[in-house]
């Protein structure tokens, strides 16, 4: 028999997630609860986000948002003794998620595809090995921390009826607190590539950065975004970690996923299982990517492209 969980704590930084963690939330709770941190005017931002409480936390000066752990951990203990916490498969998400793990003695569970909630029972499918293997797991601690990407969650619009009730919060500072050494502004990507419907994905077969500018062309005509592999994004450093699709970046769920230049290795093709269909295009006829693919050309990305771009663009 299915049953529900009596709470869901949901937590994301990045308040574009925080909806869709909600809703993927509401399938498995009585109860959602939202931690955030932020000013007067983000909260009001969040009321309508769709769940049943909003545990707020003022921002302290200079704190980051790893250091609130303890407090994260004092309001989930004293307001259930079972349930959940829901957060993003990021770098920091899983950073907190394994702090809170240890706070709550709790499973944690990173890159979450699947829940199942069976005659009292949590079982959580996941991947592990760099997505070479599929692993279903029972979880039977009191609270479970769960990470998903923004391809393994429920979409939902925001509640506009119902206001959430609003709990302040108090800080507790760690022991030994992350000391503040100095702030950079970084430029914040626009894309959310989850939500994109045409993709197209860059990989080693570019020779230097400023040729990612005929994979934007094509992506132009088409109307959709262009992502990359890890190597693109965290090797070479020509295009920002949020492009980056694969078993730690971006899952898609698009319509159309043109691969160029990929080799199609399983870390890079667990990012793309939800696409509906995958176009290749590699000057190697033996690359991996081309079993996964439902269209495939080979032969010279630098001479392909122009010429498909030209023909799209009629």
């Amino acid at each position: 028999m299915t049953m529900r969980l009596p709470e869901i704590f949901v937590w994301s930084d990045n308040p574009q997630r925080i909806n869709e963690l909600v809703a993927t939330g509401r399938q498995w709770a009585e109860r959602v609860h939202l931690l955030f941190v932020g000013d007067e005017e983000q909260l009001q931002e969040q009321r309508h986000c769709g769940v049943d409480v909003i545990h707020h936390f003022s921002p302290q000066h200079d704190v980051l948002v790893e250091d609130y752990v303890l407090s994260f951990a004092r309001v989930i203990e004293t307001t259930g003794t079972r349930g959940l916490v829901l957060m993003p498969s990021t770098k920091r998400g899983k950073a907190i998620a394994a702090k809170l793990g240890v706070r709550l003695n709790a499973a944690v569970i990173n890159d979450m595809a699947d829940l199942r909630i069976t005659d009292d029972q949590l079982t959580s499918s996941h991947q592990f090995y760099g997505g070479l293997a599929h692993a279903n797991v029972q979880l039977h601690s009191a609270w479970s921390v769960v990470t998903c990407g923004s391809g393994h969650v429920v979409e939902m619009a925001p509640s506009v009826s119902v206001a959430a009730t609003v709990l302040t919060a108090g800080f507790v500072s760690p022991a030994h607190p992350i000391r503040f050494v100095s702030r950079k502004e970084k430029t914040a990507s626009q894309v959310d590539l989850s939500k994109a419907k045409c993709v197209v994905g860059v990989g080693r077969g570019f020779a230097k950065q400023d040729d990612l500018a005929l994979a934007s062309a094509l992506a132009t005509a088409l109307q959709g975004e262009v992502g990359c592999s890890r190597p693109i994004a965290e090797g070479e450093g020509w295009m920002e970690q949020e492009r980056y699709i694969g078993v730690s970046g971006v899952a898609l769920s698009a319509n159309i996923y043109v691969a160029v230049g990929i080799s199609g290795q399983i870390q890079h093709m667990v990012g793309v299982n939800r696409v509906k269909t995958i176009v290749a295009i590699n000057k190697d006829k033996n690359a991996p990517i081309f079993s996964a693919a439902d269209y495939g050309i080979v032969g010279d990305i630098y001479k392909i492209l122009p010429e498909l771009t030209k023909k799209l663009a009629v």
